[in-house]
């Protein structure tokens, strides 16, 4: 495994961290909970979750598997997050971090973020006096988080805002092999300012390996997509770990073994990916699914989402895309939707919520006549 150094904090993490959001929560907790030794075993000291995470059980799963790693606490380092809009006062903020201290069973965070920034007036009411920031600060003081960091979905030229008056240790933010020729400005931004940078969405949320035929041009000589995506993130001296959601042991295997014999991409690979990378890669939904919880009119926003990627990756003609929504109605993502594109009122709320900041009401619009054309709903 490789480690490096998170920023000024003294922390020294895997570059391979285990991302709490993509657990099997058809499966027990206890069953969930094994991952973590495992991925420890394996090399992993970076455990990141969130409140919410996995129908709100990863921070239970992984209080299960810290309270049988309790006699080794000081060798790994866990994060959770909390949002602005949902903690806008210190006293609540507080609050936040006990609660995810109490189900994590740990006494401290090694790293708490200002979660999900999407938009600069989030920031700001993070900063509010009296409001969030303010309190990790408190929470900070009396031990109980050591690094305050935050998370970012704002465009790559827009992150430096975020770290003018140096608030944060750390930045947590989306960048992968598809979209870093629109988002590097914001990781190069963060290891500028000397701070840790830590990447999600490496296989732009499974993008990738879904679609590993579509995207044979990002893998060279014996290797798959899957894993040129990985090593593209594990090997860049500007990031300092790489998130990855895990599901399996063969999650963490795969990645463990590519950090473990990890070349760094060389021009001639970067020169490949550019050919053949275009805006539409950064235009990709990843499937975060903070979209769909917000549709009035029960629309699965984010199946429809992953739908409309068919016509982002292949170029699919509207001929085609009548035949990705017939099988997604009869067999796929769409099978057991409540309601149709057809039915989006266009209130925006989805697309206020999306952390990609994508037009989804106007693909909505794309996808009902489809749907319409196709004799669907």
């Amino acid at each position: 495994m490789i480690y490096n150094q998170y920023g000024k904090t003294g922390a020294r993490v895997s570059a391979v961290g285990f991302g709490g959001m993509r657990f099997d929560t058809s499966i027990p907790n206890e069953g969930n909970a094994e991952l973590l030794p495992y991925a420890f075993s394996k090399g992993i000291n970076y455990f990141d979750t969130a409140p919410g995470y996995c129908d709100d059980k990863s921070e239970d799963i992984f209080g299960i598997a810290l309270k049988q790693m309790a006699n080794i606490r000081d060798e790994f380092y866990v994060t959770s997050k909390g949002m602005p809009a949902d903690f806008d006062t210190a006293d609540k903020a507080r609050k936040a971090v006990e609660k995810s201290l109490k189900r994590l069973n740990v006494d401290k965070l090694d790293f708490y973020h200002v979660w999900c920034i999407r938009d600069i007036e989030q920031y700001h009411l993070a900063m509010k006096k009296g409001g969030q920031y303010e309190g990790l600060v408190k929470c900070r003081d009396e031990g109980l988080i050591d690094n305050i960091v935050v998370s970012t979905h704002l465009p790559g030229d827009k992150v430096s805002v975020l770290l003018e008056k140096s608030d944060f240790e750390g930045v947590l933010l989306g960048v992968n092999i598809l979209n870093f020729l629109y988002r590097w400005e914001g990781v190069q931004a963060a290891c500028d300012a000397g701070l840790g940078v830590v990447a999600m969405n490496p296989l732009s949320g499974g993008i990738i390996p879904k679609h590993e035929e579509k995207l044979a041009f990002l893998a060279g000589a014996s290797e798959t997509p899957t894993e040129a995506a990985l090593r593209f993130n594990i090997s860049c001296p500007q990031i300092t770990v790489t998130l990855l959601g895990i599901t399996t042991t063969g999650h963490i295997d795969t990645a463990c073994r590519i950090a473990d014999n990890c070349r760094p991409f060389t021009q001639a690979d970067i020169d490949r990916v550019k050919a053949n990378v275009s805006e539409n890669m950064d235009s990709i939904c990843t499937g975060c699914g903070y979209c769909t919880p917000h549709c009035d009119q029960h629309i699965p926003v984010a199946d429809y989402m992953q739908c409309y990627n068919e016509k982002l990756l292949a170029g699919k003609t509207d001929k085609e895309m009548l035949e990705v929504m017939t099988f997604n109605h009869e067999w796929g993502l769409l099978a057991d939707a409540e309601a149709t594109a057809k039915e989006c009122t266009q209130c925006g709320k989805c697309q206020e919520a999306c952390t990609q900041h994508l037009n989804i009401t106007e693909r909505l619009e794309h996808l009902a006549k489809w749907e319409k054309t196709a004799g669907i709903g």
